[in-house]
C-alpha cells in the first residue's frame, strides 16, 4: 500500500501550531472567556489539543476534567494525570459511573434491548459534555473539543457528547496530522503508543468500530476530499476494492446531521 507521504502531504508542524495557537488566543479574546475547559482521556487527540492549549493560555486559566468510569482502562487515567502535572495545568478526576447509574435506572424500561448497548456508550460521552459545560459556565470558560478532520468527517463522536464544544483546535487535521503533530511536541510514548479509544466499553476501540484503520481512512479522506476524485480512482490510486471506499462515503453521508445545525421546518406566511 502507498505510503502516506505520497498521498497525505505532510503538515508544516510549525505553521500548524501557530495558525492552532492563534485560533485558541482568538477564540477566547472574541469570546471574552477567561480560560479553557476540556476532557483530558490520556489518548492522543486529547493530550495533544492539552499540550498545544498550554503553551498558549496562562495553565492556571486551563482545567483539565478526567471523566473515567468503570470501562476505562487504569493507565489512561494515569497518562492523563501524569500529563496534567507535567503541564501545570488544574485537573480533576470524576468517576462517571455514580452519575450514569441513576440516569440508566430512570429510563429503563420499555426500550429496544437491541439498542440499549448503544444508548449506554452515548451516554457516557453526553455526561461528560455537561460536566465539562457546568465547570465552563461556572468559571466562564470555554469547552475545547478535540475531534480531529477524520472523526468529523465520518461522524465518529456521539452528536451533543464529545461533539459539544465551544471550539476544535485540531478540527482542520487528520488523525495522521494529529500523529505526526503529536510527535513533534514530544507527545509521552505511552500515550503514543496506545490503541485509540472512547473508552465508551471495556475493550473498545475506535478502529475496531470504524471496520477500517485510521492509516487507510485518512488516505481514503483525502483523496474524495481534498483531492476530490472519484471512488473508482481512489480505489486504484491505494489498490484497494472499490467497495471499501463506498463504505467510507456512505458513512461521510450518513454523518452529515451531526455537522448541522437541526433542520427547522419551512412555515409559509
Amino acid at each position: 500500500m502507498a505510503n502516506d507521504k505520497l498521498i497525505i502531504p505532510e503538515i508544516d508542524a510549525d505553521k500548524t501550531l501557530r495558525n492552532i495557537s492563534n485560533f485558541i488566543e482568538y477564540s477566547l479574546i472574541e469570546s471574552n472567556a477567561q480560560g479553557l475547559v476540556m476532557g483530558l482521556s490520556g489518548g492522543l487527540d486529547s493530550s495533544t489539543a492539552a499540550m498545544i492549549s498550554a503553551s498558549v493560555v496562562n495553565p492556571e486559566k486551563i482545567l483539565a476534567l478526567v471523566m473515567p468510569s468503570s470501562s476505562t482502562p487504569r493507565g489512561d487515567v494515569e497518562d492523563a494525570v501524569e500529563l496534567a502535572q507535567e503541564l501545570g495545568i488544574k485537573y480533576k478526576v470524576l468517576d462517571l459511573d455514580p452519575l450514569l447509574v441513576p440516569v440508566e435506572n430512570i429510563c429503563k424500561g420499555g426500550l429496544n434491548e437491541e439498542h440499549i448497548h448503544l444508548a449506554q456508550a452515548n451516554l457516557k460521552a453526553r455526561m461528560r459534555m455537561m460536566i465539562l459545560y457546568y465547570h465552563a459556565n461556572a468559571l466562564n470558560r470555554l469547552v475545547v473539543g478535540t475531534g480531529n478532520r477524520t472523526e468529523l468527517l465520518v461522524g465518529y463522536f456521539t452528536k451533543y457528547g464529545d461533539g459539544g464544544a465551544d471550539i476544535l483546535p485540531l478540527g482542520n487535521l487528520y488523525k495522521t496530522d494529529v500523529r505526526h503533530l503529536a510527535i513533534d511536541l514530544g507527545i509521552p510514548a505511552s500515550i503514543l503508543e496506545k490503541k485509540p479509544t472512547a473508552g465508551l466499553w471495556p475493550g473498545q476501540t475506535d478502529e475496531e468500530d470504524l471496520g477500517i484503520s485510521y492509516g487507510l481512512l485518512d488516505k481514503i479522506l483525502y483523496l474524495m476530499v481534498d483531492e476530490k476524485l472519484d471512488e473508482d480512482e481512489v480505489a486504484g490510486k491505494l489498490g484497494i476494492s472499490t467497495r471499501e471506499v463506498i463504505k467510507v462515503r456512505i458513512m461521510m453521508q450518513q454523518a452529515q446531521h451531526k455537522l448541522q445545525t437541526p433542520p427547522i421546518a419551512e412555515i409559509e406566511r
